[in-house]
């Protein structure tokens, strides 16, 4: 009944409008118990109502926050390298933003002491792979600034994000050239490797 209630749910999605993705999101919060089956949902990667769930994911990390997916970061990051819809994977890169942002806020948040460095190091590698292959610029623009995050936890990250906006991102459009820029400005102001 809950697997099938969730389906029904992101049936509903006719589109990515954020009406949709909202009352859908509204939906899955006031029953939490969906939660876990929306997660296992964004990773069933070869049906297409994946990319509704991912869609459905990413607003409710963005406008709720990312208390709901703390006790879910194994099966998320363990499965974030096989989802391949570009919707999909938009999504997973800006809720990988997300945890990398949580994981260096000043402030505490649950995710800095639940991450474990086997899934920060997941995080890692997706990304790089995400930066190497082809992907939309969204993708490349939330993926540049994890990796960056994440780069102050793990010292070769910035060498190696550096080398591959200068080789290869800043060539790719004018918005992952401008992203690239800030992130090497970033890099050297706070690095001094460039």
């Amino acid at each position: 009944m809950n697997r099938d209630f969730l389906i029904t749910i992101l049936q509903s999605v006719e589109n990515a409008k954020r009406e949709h993705r909202n009352n859908a999101a509204l939906k899955i919060i006031e029953s939490p118990y969906l939660f876990p089956y929306l997660v296992k949902e964004t990773f069933n990667v070869d049906d297409k109502l994946s990319i509704r769930a991912a869609w459905i994911l990413e607003w409710i990390c963005t406008h709720n926050g990312l208390q709901l997916l703390v006790p879910h970061l194994k099966e998320f990051t363990e499965n974030i390298n096989t989802v391949y819809f570009d919707g999909s994977v938009r999504t997973c890169a800006k809720i990988c933003e997300h945890i990398s942002i949580a994981y260096n806020d000043k402030k505490s948040h649950d995710i800095q002491d639940v991450l474990t460095k086997n899934q920060l190091n997941k995080i890692i590698e997706v990304g790089f792979d995400w930066l190497i292959k082809p992907q939309k610029i969204a993708v490349k623009a939330y993926t540049m600034n994890t990796l960056y995050l994440l780069g102050f936890h793990e010292k070769w990250v910035h060498p190696a994000l550096a080398d591959i906006i200068r080789k290869d991102i800043i060539h790719q459009s004018k918005g992952c050239e401008a992203r690239g820029k800030k992130i090497l400005a970033l890099i050297a102001k706070k690095q001094n490797i460039i």
